[in-house]
């Protein structure tokens, strides 16, 4: 039974009283800007007062989550597997949702690396050519009826996984965000983790241009954090919401078996905490980030829509995300 997540609640007990002690400094500021010394005093006292409990046992939890249980889980995740035997052959699986503009590119950019076995299109009930243009490019096509990014994800891990002939699956989307020269390093890294998870958040390796906004991306980092910080000891994590991975094909034989496919555009994080919970070993491998080739469907919309991602990222990390709203 894996141990409380102290650190994760004892950290967010922080901030609210954090966030409540600077709400009292704030009106404390506006009481000096009006010249109005006895204005909001009594508030301001109380704030100050009641801050300084959810501040106490946030540190609290965080000592014990710190002495009690970070030894013993840091002990589990130094381990080095042997590489895999020779060059490791890999299945690609793409996810597609109308992406006829991008999905022939990136079925040839990932055939044409060495060790690409094959790659699967899985189209979400895409309405134009995504599917023709794949097939034309050399892919295997799979649509999945069941609407939602989860389902397809799922669909992509499930078919990749019935082919015994390579070692590695790669799960990426089929919008030129990602490159196949990057597999090099996954298979660099393989050795460490059964699961690396790709992360946009080296800025030397990102384009200037694409959708990820300033604001996605430290919301994303954020999120990587609170991952981090309810998986203590478990690993270093920036970047939930990145769709490229690489797994040992046994790794997502199992861990099918835990996921919720009904999680839609909250999947990958979801993915992640699900991996981790269940003694899974993931590591982090920075990726280039490209600008997307046709319109962006996924919660990289626009700032509004990724925010409300991000909300439902963290209740899930939370709550649990079979309660999402």
């Amino acid at each position: 039974m894996a141990p409380l997540p102290l650190f994760y609640w004892g950290l967010w007990s922080l901030l609210i009283g954090v966030g409540i002690y600077c709400g009292a400094i704030l009106l404390s500021i506006v009481r000096l800007a009006l010249l109005q010394q006895n204005l909001f005093v009594g508030l301001i006292t109380k704030l100050l007062w009641i801050s300084g409990f959810p501040t106490t046992i946030g540190i609290l939890l965080i000592t014990v989550d710190l002495a009690a249980y970070f030894p013993r889980q840091r002990r589990g995740i130094h381990r080095v597997s042997p590489p895999p035997r020779g060059k490791p052959l890999i299945t690609i699986a793409l996810t597609a949702y109308n992406d006829e503009l991008s999905i022939a590119a990136a079925v040839r950019d990932f055939l044409s690396h060495p060790l690409v076995k094959r790659v699967i299109v899985v189209s979400n009930n895409s309405k134009d050519c995504t599917m023709e243009r794949a097939m034309e490019a050399g892919a295997i096509t799979v649509n999945e009826e069941r609407q939602g990014y989860g389902h397809c994800v799922y669909r992509c891990l499930a078919e990749a996984a019935q082919w015994d002939d390579t070692d590695l699956i790669a799960l990426c989307e089929g919008d030129m965000t990602y490159r196949a020269a990057d597999l090099d390093k996954f298979v660099a890294y393989i050795p460490h983790a059964d699961i690396v998870n790709g992360t946009r958040i080296v800025e030397q390796l990102r384009d200037y241009d694409t959708q990820l906004s300033t604001f996605m991306y430290y919301g994303n980092f954020f999120a990587g954090k609170l991952l981090e910080a309810k998986h203590l000891g478990r690993g270093t994590f920036t970047d939930v919401g990145t769709t490229y991975k690489v797994m040992r094909r046994d790794t997502v034989t199992n861990i099918l078996r835990f996921v919720q496919p009904a999680i839609n555009l909250e999947f990958n994080a979801h993915f992640l905490d699900t991996a981790l919970r269940h003694n899974f070993s993931v590591v982090e491998c920075p990726v280039t980030f490209h600008p997307r080739v046709g319109l962006s469907k996924g919660g990289n919309v626009n700032n509004l829509r990724a925010l409300k991602v991000g909300l439902r990222v963290i209740w899930g990390l939370t709550f649990g995300w079979g309660r999402l709203p």
